[in-house]
């Protein structure tokens, strides 16, 4: 992967979403895990969104109706946030609201897989991201999973990713060391920014398929609108990382530090930092 700097039409669109997110402060519907609830809510606040976390069978089709995108995500499963996620992503699919599948853990157990299958059939989503283990097994191809870790390389999910893509006319976002960006139509973005450290810190993916949901809501382009998304979070990890590790400081403080990259990232920062291949100018 090389490591030149992207050109300045894609950090000028990619710029485009990241203030077009802190104008209209989109709302997004989390239906998310327990252990990520705050750190989504506090990237999304960071970014100019307005998240909300609502999960209760009895309010979820209201809510799912007022957002402007709908996040799900897998990762602390119960029956009754499974029912809600269905009855959800009826009302957003409906309203031609964004819809955002994060498969946490897909591969790991049969009740996952069941879940995932069950998600897929009620509507295609917009947008499916996760790492490459969880791309192959959602794609229904053997995968290596420790709990919700990946044991493959986003290289080694490329296919599945594809096949995800055609399936679902949608989008498909395969995280790791290299970020790819794939949809129905053959486009496909390569981004390799980030740092080693984001994984030591819970919950950073899941705010990364929060973040796509906040982009959405606001980009119809819904390719450019993860390309964009995913570029800000690793971006601001990257300068993150460097800022904790220049005063001698480890992941707990840089997780705050990210949320304050995702909160000030200036365009002199994205445009110095930003690695990304594939994303044109004309992506609109």
């Amino acid at each position: 992967m090389s490591e030149q700097l992207s050109p300045k039409p894609a950090v000028d669109a990619i710029w485009q979403d990241i203030e077009a997110v802190r104008r209209a402060s989109p709302l997004v519907h989390s239906i998310t895990n327990f252990v990520v609830m705050a750190v989504n809510a506090n990237a999304l606040l960071a970014v100019g969104a307005a998240p909300v976390m609502a999960h209760a069978l009895q309010e979820v089709k209201d809510m799912a109706a007022l957002a402007g995108a709908l996040v799900l995500n897998i990762g602390t499963l119960e029956p009754d946030w499974v029912e809600a996620m269905c009855q959800a992503m009826t009302v957003a699919s409906a309203a031609g609201t964004p819809i955002i599948l994060d498969p946490v853990g897909a591969g790991a157990t049969a009740y996952r897989n069941q879940t995932i299958e069950r998600l897929l059939a009620t509507v295609s989503p917009t947008v499916i991201r996760g790492n490459a283990s969880e791309m192959m097994a959602t794609a229904g191809q053997d995968a290596a999973a420790r709990g919700v870790d990946s044991q493959a390389h986003s290289d080694d999910a490329l296919d599945a990713a594809r096949q995800l893509a055609r399936a679902h006319h949608g989008v498909v976002c395969v995280s790791g060391a290299t970020d790819y960006v794939i949809d129905a139509n053959g486009r496909c973005a390569a981004l390799s920014n980030g740092d080693l450290w984001l994984t030591r810190i819970t919950g950073t993916g899941c705010s990364a398929t929060a973040l796509i949901g906040a982009f959405c809501a606001v980009q119809p382009d819904a390719w450019r609108a993860t390309v964009s998304a995913m570029s800000l979070t690793a971006v601001a990890g990257e300068l993150a990382a460097r800022r904790a590790r220049a005063t001698g400081l480890g992941v707990g403080s840089m997780q705050a530090l990210w949320l304050d990259a995702l909160q000030g990232l200036s365009y002199e920062e994205l445009a110095a930092t930003l690695r990304c291949e594939g994303f044109p100018a004309c992506a609109a």
